[in-house]
């Protein structure tokens, strides 16, 4: 076993898992406080990393297949195929959706802070697209070089954050607790924990060394597990309720209302840098894999025409969405929630019951594992359909105090 690619693996892993989703989950986590918002945490890896170590075994017992879409179709047939086609799909869009509102309104405040400046609200989400789809337009060479000075900056900023803003901390504000709205936070926290996509190309990495591929998986896991509890407790430490409760309220990302709450022009600069860089670094691999996710989907020629059409498709829809919901940033959050159950979750599960290459799950124990996986998928999409309709929005008002 490679120790060197085992930890390039476990970097894959985590870097994948980090992204935007963490700008919204302290927010969205807030009406339960801190302790049972890290049960919320454990139990969703768990879950996750049980459901990537199906990818795994998939992955190396199909080895050449190297795609869930593909894999999905050699193992569960042309409806994993279409589940999973489409779920991809939609996730994808809902990624995106969330990475334009939250740089729109991260944009907009910052401008008007630095510059006082009003830009318009739908005006600011053609930032991303318009400095940076020409990158997409050009592919993986020029993506791949700007991603790791963004990661470099972001790697940075988040020293910056966990350096200096344990000063503005008040552990009385970790004292609230309420286990009642775990069911609401439940399909945003899944979304930060979501890095399955990346095991089939992991796979090839490690030349399908089911043990290296383990290794990477779960140290990659406990990184980003690691990382999300100390976000969580830096906010929710920093920042009462009643304005947490304001910020899920408004949709926004959390690192907005952080800015101006914090008593430091450094910590506030560093705050501005991880959110923008956390949406970047995340933004410019989703719309790449959802650019070339189209071209092979739709059959589209790769000449310059079909590249430009590529990315019209890649930025019209998720622009009108985000034109249409004055809560975006929430909402994609909770809708990619869903997708994320759909294609990590239960597409494994239902993968591995017709994996014969590993006996464990074709016994009693294996299935009653798979099955249980398959539930908890069930949970987050029933969760997701309760939050479209607010079912929990009074509750939560009550409890934020707005």
């Amino acid at each position: 076993m490679d120790k060197g690619k085992v930890a390039g693996g476990m970097l894959l892993v985590s870097g994948t898992t980090i992204g935007a989703a963490l700008l919204g989950l302290p927010a969205t986590c807030a009406f339960m406080g801190f302790y049972p918002s890290l049960i919320l945490f454990f139990i969703v890896w768990l879950v996750m990393l049980i459901t990537g170590v199906y990818f795994v075994d998939i992955t190396c017992d199909q080895k050449k297949k190297a795609n869930i879409i593909s894999m999905a179709q050699a193992t569960i047939g042309p409806w994993g195929m279409a589940v999973s086609w489409v779920s991809y799909l939609l996730l994808l869009y809902s990624l995106m959706a969330l990475y334009l509102t939250g740089s729109a309104v991260i944009f907009r405040n910052g401008m008007g802070s630095a510059f006082g400046i009003e830009i318009n609200e739908f005006g600011s989400s053609f930032v991303l697209p318009v400095l940076f789809g020409w990158l997409i337009y050009l592919g993986t060479r020029g993506v791949d070089l700007t991603n790791r000075l963004f990661m470099l900056a972001l790697i940075v900023s988040y020293i910056i954050l966990i350096s200096l803003l344990p000063a503005s901390i008040e552990l009385s504000n970790l004292k609230h607790y309420s286990f009642i709205p775990m069911i609401f936070a439940l399909p945003s926290v899944i979304t930060s924990f979501g890095y399955h996509i990346i095991i089939p190309t992991l796979g090839s990495y490690l030349k399908y060394d089911r043990k290296a591929m383990l290794y990477s998986v779960v140290f990659g896991s406990v990184i980003s597990l690691v990382i999300n509890m100390v976000w969580q407790f830096l906010v929710l430490g920093a920042m009462p309720l009643e304005t947490l409760a304001k910020v899920w309220q408004e949709g926004a990302p959390i690192t907005t209302m952080l800015a101006k709450v914090v008593h430091s022009s450094v910590l506030s600069v560093g705050v501005y840098l991880f959110s923008i860089f956390a949406i970047l670094t995340s933004f410019l691999g989703v719309a790449l894999s959802l650019s070339d996710f189209l071209i092979d989907g739709f059959k589209i020629k790769k000449g310059w025409e079909g590249r430009l059409l590529a990315i019209v498709l890649t930025f019209v829809p998720p622009l009108l969405f985000v034109a249409t919901y004055s809560r975006g940033f929430m909402l994609a959050l909770g809708y990619a929630g869903a997708f994320v159950a759909i294609l990590l979750i239960f597409i494994p599960s239902a993968m591995a019951w017709n994996l014969k290459s590993r006996p464990f799950y074709q016994t009693i124990a294996g299935r009653g594992l798979l099955v249980l996986t398959s539930l908890f998928a069930g949970a987050v999409i029933v969760a997701n359909i309760l939050n479209r309709w607010e079912v929990f929005t009074p509750l939560l008002n009550k409890i934020g105090g707005l």
